[in-house]
C-alpha cells in the first residue's frame, strides 16, 4: 500500500480524532474553566463551524499553491491551534483555539483527498479515497475512544496533547513522503466557479446534505435510540458505538474497491436503499442486543461508505476542481450534522425517541431521490463518461 496514501490517512485520523474525542472530555473542561457543559460544548460547534465554512473558502483562495507546502502548513495550524487549547485557561481562548484548529482541518482535509486523486491512476481512484477517507472513519472507532482513555489518566488537556501529537508525526511524514506532487493546473476564477453552478454538483451535494442528515441525526441522539438495549448504561452504549465504529473503517475500505468495479452510482443507489430499510426497522431490531448490533454495523458500512462515491462522482465530474468541490462535500456534511442536531431535538419534542430512526430515514429517501436525478453521464472531448 502507498505510503504517502497512509500518511494522508493519518492527518485525516487525527482530524477526525480531535472532531469526535472533544465529546467525552466536555466535563472535565467545564469544572476545569470553571464554566457549565453546554457552553463547554460550544467547542465542538466552533470546530465544526470553522470546518465546514473554511473548506470550500481555503480550497478557492490556495488553489494554487504548491500541494506539500498547503497541507505541510494546514497541519500546522492544526497543531497550534490545539496546542493554544491546551495551555488555554479561559473558554474564550479556548473557542478563539478551536477556530484556528477548525480552520487547519478545513485547509487540509479537501486538499489531501484531491491529492490522494493525483497519486493513483483513475483505474484505482475510488480505492485511493477511501484509504484516505478511513482515516476519519478510524477516528470515530479508535482515535476518539483512545484519546478519552488518555484524557482519563492525564487529564483533558492530556487528550489534546495526544491530537496535537498526532498532527505533527502526520506533519513530519507529509513533509518526508510526499516528495513531488503534481503542481496544480492554472484555472481561472470563472473556470473554478463554473462547477459550482452545475445541477450535477448541486444534487450530489445535496445527497450528502440529507443523506448525512438523517444518518447523524441517530447517531447525536444514539443513547435514546438505543435505550432499549444499553438500559442507559454508557458502557453498554460505548460497546455499541465502537461496533459502529469499526464497520465504519471497513465500509470505507470496501466501497473503494466496489467503486472501481461498479462505478459509484450503482453504490450510492443501493447503499441509501439499504439504509432507508435499515433505519425503517431500527426501532423494533434496536430491542434486542444482537438486533441492534447488526443494525449498527449495517448502519456504519453503508453511512460512511457514502462518503467515497460521493466524492468520487464528484471528482469525475469537475477533476479540475477537485479540491473545491471536496470541500464543499465536506460543508453538506457537517452543515447535514448542524442541521440533524436541531431537527432531532425539536422531532423529541412529539415522538418517541425509538422512532427517531424513521425520521432519518425519510431524510434518507430524499437524498436517494437526489442521487437518482444525477444525469447519468458527464459529457467531455472523449465522449461520454458515467458518472
Amino acid at each position: 500500500m502507498d505510503r504517502r496514501l497512509l500518511m494522508l490517512a493519518l492527518g485525516m485520523f487525527a482530524i477526525g480524532t480531535d472532531n469526535f474525542v472533544v465529546a467525552g472530555i466536555l466535563p472535565a473542561v467545564a469544572e476545569s474553566l470553571h464554566t457549565t457543559v453546554s457552553l463547554a460544548g460550544q467547542m465542538v460547534s466552533v470546530y465544526a463551524l470553522s470546518y465546514a465554512i473554511m473548506a470550500p473558502v481555503m480550497a478557492a483562495v490556495a488553489s494554487s499553491w504548491p500541494r506539500k507546502l498547503l497541507l505541510v502548513a494546514a497541519l500546522g495550524i492544526f497543531v497550534v491551534g490545539n496546542i493554544v487549547t491546551i495551555l488555554a485557561t479561559d473558554l474564550n481562548t479556548v473557542l478563539a483555539s478551536r477556530t484556528l484548529a477548525g480552520l487547519g482541518a478545513a485547509m487540509y482535509a479537501p486538499t489531501a483527498l484531491g491529492v490522494a486523486t493525483t497519486l493513483s491512476d483513475p483505474a484505482r481512484r475510488g480505492r485511493s479515497l477511501a484509504i484516505v477517507t478511513a482515516g476519519l472513519a478510524a477516528a470515530t472507532a479508535l482515535g476518539a475512544p483512545l484519546g478519552t482513555f488518555v484524557g482519563g489518566f492525564g487529564g483533558w488537556r492530556a487528550t489534546l496533547w495526544f491530537v496535537a501529537a498526532l498532527g505533527i508525526i502526520a506533519m513530519i511524514g507529509v513533509w518526508t513522503l510526499l516528495r513531488s506532487v503534481p503542481k496544480p493546473v492554472h484555472i481561472t476564477l470563472h473556470e473554478r466557479l463554473a462547477p459550482v453552478r452545475d445541477i450535477r454538483v448541486a444534487l450530489t451535494l445535496l445527497t450528502s446534505l440529507f443523506a448525512f442528515g438523517g444518518f447523524l441525526m441517530v447517531y447525536t441522539y444514539a443513547g435514546l435510540v438505543l435505550y432499549p438495549v444499553t438500559g442507559g448504561d454508557a458502557r453498554a452504549l460505548a460497546g455499541m458505538l465502537l461496533i459502529w465504529g469499526l464497520a465504519a473503517t471497513v465500509g470505507n475500505v470496501v466501497a473503494g474497491h466496489l467503486i472501481d468495479r461498479y462505478g459509484n452510482r450503482k453504490i450510492i443507489t443501493v447503499g441509501l436503499i439499504i439504509a432507508i430499510v435499515n433505519f425503517c426497522v431500527l426501532p423494533w431490531s434496536s430491542t434486542h442486543i444482537l438486533g441492534a448490533a447488526i443494525a449498527l454495523t449495517i448502519w456504519g458500512l453503508i453511512g460512511w461508505g457514502l462518503i467515497v462515491p460521493q466524492q468520487h462522482r464528484l471528482v469525475k465530474i469537475a477533476p479540475q476542481v477537485a479540491p473545491l468541490l471536496l470541500a464543499l462535500n465536506n460543508t453538506a456534511t457537517y452543515g447535514g450534522l448542524a442541521c440533524s442536531g436541531v431537527l432531532g431535538g425539536v422531532v423529541l419534542l412529539f415522538l418517541d425517541p425509538q422512532y427517531l430512526s424513521l425520521v432519518g430515514a425519510g431524510l434518507i429517501a430524499i437524498a436517494l431521490v437526489m442521487a437518482t436525478l444525477v444525469p447519468e453521464y458527464v459529457i467531455k472531448a472523449q465522449g461520454e463518461i458515467p458518472v
